[in-house]
């Protein structure tokens, strides 16, 4: 159970970000959203001050915002919520699903039959997505550095020392990113999944106003927003589920695991790193460069074809795009190490 003084300053946050919001959105549809979301905050709060003075303790301070929570309300005022949608999800300003773009019918219709059957499926696609793009981080990256350091110098074995230490690095670079976002998404969804917790448990008819805001924000009326919105509460089953997609806009099926999510893209970026490398690994001489030169383009053009496969487009326009970008970055490199010169010993 959540400390009553920490819930209600969470309340009192969301509404002032919610007021932040609706200012920022004034003359739109989503204005109406954020102003009425802000009256549910503040009524949350006061039932959370009402459980501390029943409890004995003293009421609250009039609320503050701490500096963090200016700031970002000076920032929603300048660019907007769009932008700036994870940060306020994490602060549990909700709704930010309707920045998603989603079909608000179809969307809830299917929340309603089965929340699970709508995302299943959906991570093969994703995980495939993000290998195909941590082998091409691994190969323009690395076939970058080899052609820089290839153009200052002719020496082999200085060329393949730079390949391998670019490809240990950046592997592990990666891995380390992908491990500390996975994490802090999960982490953020554990605290956040926690405070829905605690609120269904204290004020389920509250959370059910609030989703079904957020349904008529989405193009619901409001009678069908309000029997959705009663109906997904009502099931203990999928109603944190629920509410974790519709007001904060994440999906637990999508965070995966830290640990996956940082061999897997050591291991893409790694096998991506190895194509250019592999005539200076196998000593293939002078023909070393040509040699890589091929193999990169060949392995540019299938990451090309394969991202076209998630966007529509001609697998050879993709490929030959791919190709050309790829070859831009490691010409311009070479040259660089070439105009220089350096002497690398």
């Amino acid at each position: 159970m959540s400390n009553p003084l920490e819930s209600w300053t969470e309340e009192q946050r969301s509404a002032y970000l919610y007021r932040a919001c609706a200012d920022a959105e004034a003359g739109t549809p989503r204005a109406d959203l954020f102003t009425r979301l802000a009256g549910e905050a503040e009524a949350q709060a006061a039932i959370w001050r009402a459980q501390l003075t029943a409890s004995g303790k003293p009421a609250p301070r009039p609320f503050e915002p701490e500096l963090r929570t200016r700031l970002v309300a000076r920032l929603v005022g300048l660019f907007g919520p769009r932008p700036l949608r994870a940060i306020l999800a994490a602060m549990k300003v909700r709704g930010m699903v309707i920045y998603s773009g989603r079909e608000p019918g179809g969307h809830v219709n299917a929340a309603v039959g089965s929340i699970e059957r709508r995302h299943r499926g959906l991570s093969g696609g994703g995980n495939l997505r993000a290998a195909v793009f941590g082998f091409n981080d691994g190969l323009v990256s690395n076939a970058s550095l080899i052609f820089g350091v290839a153009g200052a110098s002719s020496d082999a074995a200085v060329v393949l020392l730079t390949g391998v230490a670019g490809l240990t690095a950046g592997a592990f670079a990666m891995a380390t990113g992908e491990f500390v976002s996975v994490r802090s998404q999960r982490e953020l969804f554990e605290y956040q999944i926690g405070l829905e917790r605690d609120e269904l448990e204290e004020y389920p008819d509250a959370e059910a106003q609030e989703l079904a805001l957020i349904y008529r924000a989405k193009g619901l009326s409001a009678v069908e927003a309000d029997r959705v919105a009663k109906q997904l509460i009502s099931d203990p089953e999928h109603a944190l589920d629920t509410l974790a997609r519709e007001e904060l806009g994440l999906n637990p099926d999508e965070l995966g695991s830290p640990w996956g999510a940082a061999v897997s893209s050591l291991l893409s970026f790694a096998v991506g790193a190895v194509v250019p490398l592999l005539p200076f690994v196998f000593g293939a001489g002078a023909r070393a460069l040509p040699i890589s030169a091929l193999l990169t383009a060949l392995a540019l053009f299938g990451v090309g074809a394969t991202l076209s496969l998630f966007t529509g487009r001609s697998a050879f326009f993709s490929g030959a795009r791919m190709m050309l970008l790829g070859g831009l970055a490691a010409a311009v490199t070479f040259g660089v190490g070439r105009l220089f010169g350096v002497s690398v010993t």
